[in-house]
């Protein structure tokens, strides 16, 4: 039996529709947040509610309310790699439009941003924290190939995600 090919964010994203494509980027945004706004995945609540409609309307909608929620949120902090910017980015980027095409820009931007926030707390360069978010990427993007019913566990995988970031910086914070 031959082994099976990972595939990489990249490709899977390539093959996603508007709904897997709007999770899996507000997926990563979700497990980064943390690091913006620490309490900031309540404000993603509403976004992910118009992901299960596949709501244009709703979408836009929770997206401005975001950008609102968000205006001002964390402020660069010394030495922390450029990853306030990069999660503002993120954050920054959700398309206002529920469209493939911008989307698919997004989720790949954010795929890319959450591997190198990752990287940047990391032990080593592919070390385990940017390994573990690789596995969740796919994992959600697996999810989410299976409909409407994937996105419950994207989201438990970025809640997960979200914890073990926000548990190694805290640990690196108290021994710095």
């Amino acid at each position: 039996m031959a082994a099976e090919t990972v595939r990489s964010p990249s490709e899977l994203i390539g093959g996603t529709d508007e709904r897997g494509l709007a999770a899996a980027g507000l997926a990563c945004l979700d497990r980064c947040l943390p690091l913006l706004a620490p309490d900031g995945a309540e404000v993603l609540r509403p976004v992910w509610a118009a992901i299960a409609r596949a709501d244009a309307a709703a979408w836009g909608e929770a997206v401005a309310k975001v950008r609102v929620e968000l205006d001002g949120a964390g402020g660069e902090a010394a030495g922390d790699g450029g990853v306030v910017t990069m999660v503002r980015a993120m954050a920054d980027g959700i398309p206002a439009d529920w469209a493939e095409a911008p989307l698919r820009a997004w989720a790949e931007r954010c795929s890319a941003a959450a591997l190198a926030v990752h990287r940047v707390h990391d032990v080593t360069e592919d070390g385990p924290l940017h390994a573990g978010e690789l596995r969740r990427q796919l994992a959600v993007l697996d999810a989410v190939a299976h409909g409407p019913t994937g996105l419950r566990r994207a989201r438990e995988l970025s809640v997960e995600g979200g914890r073990v970031l926000r548990a190694v910086v805290s640990r690196r914070a108290r021994t710095a």
